[in-house]
C-alpha cells in the first residue's frame, strides 16, 4: 500500500516500485471504487443476517452510525440483488423475496423424515464468500444422516449452473435408489427452476422445501454454513475464484469430510461414520445370511 507523507510518501513509492503517478492513480480509481462497494455488500450482508427483522431502511441508519455515506435505495438495491430476507412481523406469515417466481414450491417433506442411512435426506444451501473486491457463491449439499458434505460448488454467479454442479457431484459420488431420497432446500429460484426439478426427478429425488419464513426449517445446511465460515472462510483473504476453490474445497474433503469431529455424530468425522454404519450394517446382513441358512438345513 502506498502512504503519503514521510518516507512513504507516493512518488518515492512509485519510483520504487517501478511505475509512474499517473498509472498508480488510474489503478486506484479503477480498484477503489470496487472496494468500496465489497465493503459495503458484506457489511449490508453481516447487518441483514444479525438483524432479519430490519428492512432496508433501518440497515441505512445502522450503516450510517458506522461510517458508510450512503442512501436507503442503495442499500435497498444490494440486499435485493443479494436475495437477502427480511423477515416481516406482521401478518403471521413473515413476506420472503426468494419466492416470488413462476415456479412450483414443493411442500416440506423433510421435517418428520427420520433417517436411517445416509442417502435418505439431502439438505442443500447457497452462502457467500468474500474476495477482496468481489464475491463468490458456494452451493453445497449435505447428507443428513452423516453430515458429510456430499457435492459442492463454487462460482461467481448465482445461476442455476451453480446448483447443478453441486448436484452433479452428489449424484456422480453416491448411489441413490429411486423413490427413497429427499432433497431439501428453501424455495430459491435456483432450486425451484425447472432444469433442477427435473435432474431430481431423472434421478428418482423427491423435492422439498423449507416453509416461508422459515430459516430453521433448513438449519442443518445453515449450521455447516456457520462452520464453514468461522472455521475456513473468516479470516481468509482468497486472491481469486481459484484460490478460493482451492483452499475450500480442501476444508470440505480433507477436514470437514474427514478429519471434524461432529457432536451429533458420537463426536466421529462424516467419513469415519459413514464407514463404521457401512461395517455394522454388513455385519447384520451376514449374522442374518447365517441364520437363516442354518435354518434351512
Amino acid at each position: 500500500m502506498l502512504l503519503q507523507g514521510g518516507h512513504g510518501g507516493i512518488e518515492r513509492s512509485c519510483r520504487l516500485a517501478g511505475v509512474s503517478r499517473a498509472g498508480y492513480y488510474r489503478h486506484w480509481r479503477a480498484s477503489a471504487p470496487l472496494e468500496e462497494e465489497t465493503e459495503l455488500r458484506d457489511e449490508i450482508q453481516r447487518l441483514s443476517l444479525a438483524t432479519r427483522s430490519y428492512g432496508y431502511r433501518r440497515i441505512t441508519a445502522q450503516l450510517r452510525e458506522t461510517g458508510f455515506a450512503v442512501n436507503h435505495k442503495r442499500v435497498a438495491r444490494v440486499r435485493r440483488e443479494d436475495n437477502l430476507l427480511c423477515l416481516r412481523q406482521a401478518p403471521f406469515r413473515p413476506a420472503t423475496t426468494d419466492s416470488r417466481h413462476r415456479f412450483v414450491i414443493y411442500p416440506n417433506l423433510a421435517r418428520s423424515l427420520i433417517t436411517t442411512a445416509v442417502n435418505q435426506l439431502w439438505v442443500a444451501d447457497i452462502t457467500y464468500v468474500r474476495l477482496a473486491e468481489a464475491f463468490i457463491y458456494l452451493a453445497v449439499i449435505l447428507d443428513a444422516h452423516s453430515r458429510r458434505v456430499v457435492g459442492w460448488a463454487l462460482a461467481d454467479h448465482l445461476r442455476a449452473e451453480l446448483v447443478l454442479a453441486a448436484l452433479t457431484m452428489a449424484l456422480s459420488d453416491r448411489k441413490v435408489v429411486p423413490g427413497g431420497l429427499v432433497h431439501h432446500s428453501d424455495r430459491g429460484v435456483q432450486y425451484a427452476c425447472g432444469d433442477y426439478i427435473t435432474r431430481l426427478h431423472g434421478a428418482g429425488i423427491q423435492p422439498s422445501m423449507s416453509r416461508v419464513g422459515c430459516p430453521w426449517d433448513n438449519a442443518m445446511a445453515e449450521s455447516f454454513m456457520a462452520t464453514l465460515k468461522r472455521e475456513e472462510v473468516d479470516g481468509r483473504a482468497y486472491r481469486n475464484l481459484v484460490d478460493a476453490h482451492e483452499r475450500i474445497g480442501s476444508f470440505i474433503e480433507a477436514v470437514y469430510n474427514h478429519q471434524r469431529l461432529h457432536s451429533a455424530l458420537s463426536y466421529q468425522a462424516p467419513a469415519v461414520f459413514e464407514a463404521a454404519a457401512a461395517m455394522t450394517a454388513s455385519t447384520v446382513r451376514v449374522a442374518a445370511f447365517t441364520e437363516a441358512a442354518s435354518n434351512v438345513a
